[in-house]
């Protein structure tokens, strides 16, 4: 269930973000009105039991009743997986010049030597000094990529590099290094890296400095974050109404609305203040359920001379939405339109969302008659939650059906219709349907996100698929993604749930290792389990680390 209200997430933060509506004379390139979904039967929007074709590529011998084999792949998907586990050239989604190849054959060679757990950026440097590795600004990108979430040996990797002649790292791979730090709370060695910066002319930006303030509101230093912003001038960064809107998300993505609140009247006689600086506090307040603080930022708007927009009226819509308060959410839908700002795609499929994660999924399909009704276009984010709402629903084929359409409507699948569709082959443990989704992407160069693996490493988990984990854990190497928190504590849940707990306490020392602080529930579901298989050895291990990155914590304090 974990991996479908990721799915939800996503498909909410890209619809919160995103305002598209397209022209509607173009409405009829993009879907056919008289035949919305082919399983539909009459105006209330019911769906037939299924549909009574399906797509070819949905069609595959998923075998339920296949026997859990450690080294067992399916037979037509053996040869994709033993290339991939075999194969060390680096993939790619853009071409390299002549001159990044050359640099990039190092890529494997390096990522074997920082693999090796050191205890400090510097025996990280002293590792890689005896190599006559060829640096490019192309290759630090991919290795920062790769281990952007294991911080000692993207350091030592990034101090090593700079040490080379006559390359120099560029401003934006010092962000990213600057950004990695900040992750892991090193504040100190992030503030270093923001100094060093300011000795070459111009690698300080307001790119730098949102990292920076981003990093700290998240981490709950949200003072710190002020003065970051306060000391911008000293880096030549000019505080204007852009870096103020920055620093207003930031405390409010930080769950600080009230010191954003507090930054923005503090700051309206000397910064212009713009329509978006109110509508992130509208967003700030709304997602705490303060509706009365929200629409007082809207009055407030107002007296400044801004209409409320689209994105003001959706903070309320999606908050009310969150809460299954569908009278509310109509409410709203009136009022935006009597004070002429009709709801738009991304309103319409926030509604949908809910309606379909509330279990309503008829209402929510009316939703979709009542967009075409505005002559408002769907988009791939409305067809993505479109297949989520009927996947959840049990409506596999559907799902199916709506996936197989996208493209012969004119809209592009993206990363978050890929990983909805994989999501619902896991959860209806359609094995082979969601590894030949992988693969489709790979071949159609639509790059997977760590979500895309996330439901596969835990179908594999479940089903003891122990060659296939591994496969998977390659496959997102090769494609710069670093195991996050969420991936350790999927792996380390999963395999202590199906009874691996040998492999559970390796990624869990693995985690600890990389500086990621596990959760007390997987601390404690792994030891449970390992007291009642008496394994007092492994137990007293997995405490120690525990008790040794809770002691590094402390000292960030």
């Amino acid at each position: 269930m974990l991996s479908k209200f990721r799915i939800l997430h996503n498909l909410t933060q890209r619809i919160s973000s995103t305002i598209s509506t397209r022209n509607s004379a173009n409405a009829s390139h993009f879907f056919v009105y008289t035949k919305p979904l082919c399983t539909m039967v009459n105006s209330q929007s019911q769906l037939s039991p299924e549909s009574p074709e399906l797509p070819s590529w949905v069609m595959f011998s998923d075998n339920p009743t296949t026997p859990s084999d450690e080294d067992f792949v399916i037979p037509s998907l053996a040869h994709w997986v033993d290339s991939n586990i075999l194969d060390t050239k680096p993939k790619l989604f853009v071409k390299p010049t002549l001159d990044e190849s050359t640099h990039l054959v190092d890529v494997e060679p390096i990522s074997i030597v920082l693999k090796e757990h050191y205890s400090s950026p510097e025996l990280v440097t002293q590792a890689l000094k005896v190599h006559a590795f060829k640096v490019s600004n192309s290759l630090v990108n991919q290795i920062l990529k790769r281990f952007s979430n294991d911080w000692v040996p993207a350091f030592g990797f990034f101090n090593w590099a700079k040490t080379q002649t006559p390359y120099q790292h560029s401003p934006e791979l010092y962000n990213f290094m600057g950004d990695i730090l900040g992750k892991f709370k090193e504040f100190d060695l992030m503030w270093e890296l923001v100094k060093e910066m300011a000795e070459f002319e111009g690698y300080v930006t307001l790119d730098t400095m949102a990292k920076v303030i981003r990093r700290l509101a998240k981490s709950r230093k949200h003072e710190d974050a002020v003065e970051a912003f306060r000391s911008m001038d000293e880096f030549g960064v000019k505080k204007d109404t852009v870096s103020l809107n920055v620093l207003l998300g930031a405390l409010v993505k930080g769950e600080s609305v009230e010191v954003a609140h507090k930054v923005l009247f503090e700051f309206e006689s000397l910064i212009p203040l713009n329509s978006a600086s109110f509508n992130i506090l509208i967003n700030g307040w709304c997602k705490i359920r303060n509706f009365e603080n929200a629409r007082k930022a809207m009055e407030k708007m107002k007296e400044h001379g801004f209409v409320p927009d689209i994105f003001s009226y959706n903070n309320f819509v999606e908050a009310y939405c969150h809460d299954k308060d569908f009278r509310k959410v109509d409410q709203v839908l009136e009022e935006m339109r009597e004070n002429g700002c009709p709801p738009n795609a991304v309103t319409y499929t926030i509604v949908m969302l809910a309606l379909g994660k509330a279990g309503q999924l008829s209402k929510a399909l009316d939703e979709y008659e009542r967009m075409k009704r505005d002559g408002i276009v769907p988009d791939t984010p409305f067809y993505s939650s479109l297949v989520f709402i009927l996947g959840k629903a049990g409506r596999l084929k559907d799902a199916c059906e709506v996936f197989e359409d996208m493209p012969k409507q004119g809209v592009v699948r993206d990363v978050v219709t890929y990983d909805t569709m994989i999501t619902i082959a896991c959860i209806h443990s359609k094995e082979e349907t969601a590894l030949r989704l992988l693969k489709e992407m790979e071949e159609t160069s639509c790059k997977p996100d760590i979500q895309t693996y996330h439901p596969l490493i835990k179908m594999c988990c479940k089903k003891k698929r122990m060659k296939v984990l591994k496969f998977l854990l390659d496959h997102m190497f090769k494609n710069d993604l670093s195991p996050d928190l969420g991936t350790y504590t999927l792996l380390v849940h999963s395999l202590t749930k199906c009874g691996k707990l040998e492999d559970a306490c390796r990624f869990f020392e693995e985690m600890v290792l990389k500086g990621l602080t596990p959760r007390q529930c997987t601390l404690k579901l792994l030891v449970g389990k390992l007291e009642s298989k008496k394994m007092s050895k492994e137990k007293d291990h997995v405490e120690e680390l525990m008790a040794r990155v809770l002691e590094l914590e402390q000292r960030h304090i």
